[in-house]
């Protein structure tokens, strides 16, 4: 299962009009992210207080952000470097910031797997980034290329840790521990898919051309 680049495309049509009326209030892609920033961090707060399921809402839609800022970017053809690696910056520090409330928030109420089990998490969620910065500076997948590859991108991981959180007000906290084992899992995964996909473009550089292709070339 992944979502492919056609999917995300569609999907981030859906959030242009809103974009473009926060557009016209004045906000600038930039703001959108760190007005999104804000939210997580808020939402990182209140998870460390272990107000679990309002944490949740909150993580969600900070996230959510993240589709208004690269809208609005498109649609008013003020997309640039600069612009992306801002939000890249402050997306891994929003959800570094959600993980390391999590952590607290489960040992100060006394949940011993949940931060052993967020730690995980974390620490496999960074390394799907990672893997993508690493190869795209290497010239491997460029574009967006590499953000369809694998079962875990963020916005799966996104929607499995708000639904585990907003979940955890329960009688237990068994939902946030599967949301952050599942996490943990197919992170995992989806970095072994990754290594795999970029291992495979670095064989077929390496590859002698064809009769046919050398045809194609004289």
């Amino acid at each position: 299962m992944t979502i492919s680049n056609d999917s995300r495309s569609r999907i981030k049509k859906v959030f242009e009009p809103i974009a473009l009326a926060m557009g016209r209030l004045g906000l600038t892609p930039d703001g959108l992210t760190l007005i999104g920033f804000g939210i997580t961090v808020i939402g990182a707060i209140l998870v460390a207080l272990q107000h679990w399921t309002i944490g949740g809402v909150i993580v969600f839609l900070g996230g959510a952000f993240d589709m208004f800022d690269g809208s609005l970017a498109r649609a008013t053809g003020k997309v640039s470097r600069l612009g992306a690696f801002m939000d890249s910056v402050f997306d891994r520090w929003g959800e570094a910031l959600v993980y390391l409330g999590i952590v607290i928030g489960g040992e100060l109420a006394g949940h011993t797997r949940v931060p052993i089990l967020a730690a995980m998490a974390m620490g496999s969620a960074f390394m799907v980034s990672y893997v993508r910065a690493k190869s795209e500076g290497l010239g491997f997948s460029s574009g967006t290329g590499m953000a369809a590859v694998g079962i875990m991108p963020r916005e799966v991981r996104l929607v499995i840790l708000s639904l585990g959180l907003i979940f955890a007000d329960a009688p237990n906290i068994k939902a946030l521990e599967l949301a952050l084992g599942i996490i943990a899992v197919g992170a995992t995964i989806t970095v072994i898919q990754r290594i795999l996909h970029v291992r495979n473009q670095a064989k077929s550089a390496n590859r002698p051309p064809t009769d046919e292709q050398e045809h194609q070339t004289t």
